[in-house]
């Protein structure tokens, strides 16, 4: 069967555990429909580019599935109807990734760097030396001054 990445977003006023519901749900019309989901990940909530449906977070899941094209259609069909999914996105993979994803490690780094109690570090960084500006003639006042 074809391997699967489905994310989809759900809206920010709903619980953690409603998500968990839905998510439940649409693992079950894969089941019964002779997929599997191999990977459940809840990303939490995230806030949005821009607003989608007057939200500006957005709760947001990844399920890596093995099913056929059948099952995939009729979640997507759930999830037109469901007025709480904001958005989804299904793409065809050749292999699942091992571990967990981008999304995950990206947080557990930044958890990382931060220390156990999640402060920020220093509190000014080094942004390097500073270019001299240029003038309107697309020359370094440095430059102008030894050319006379």
């Amino acid at each position: 069967m074809p391997l699967y990445e489905h994310v989809y977003l759900a809206r920010q006023d709903l619980s953690a555990q409603q998500v968990e519901e839905l998510t439940a749900q649409l693992s079950g019309v894969i089941g019964e429909m002779g997929g599997k989901v191999a990977k459940n990940e809840y990303w939490g909530v995230k806030s949005l580019a821009f607003r989608i449906r007057k939200n500006r977070k957005a709760h947001m899941t990844l399920l890596n599935l093995d099913a056929p094209p059948a099952a995939i259609n009729e979640i997507e069909r759930q999830e037109r109807l469901n007025e709480d999914v904001l958005r989804y996105l299904t793409i065809r993979v050749e292999e699942h990734e091992e571990g967990p994803s981008a999304m995950m490690r990206k947080a557990d780094r930044d958890r990382d760097d931060r220390g156990e109690r999640g402060e920020r570090g220093g509190r000014f960084r080094d942004r390097g030396e500073r270019r001299p500006r240029e003038d309107a003639a697309g020359e370094s006042p440095a430059v102008a001054e030894t050319e006379e």
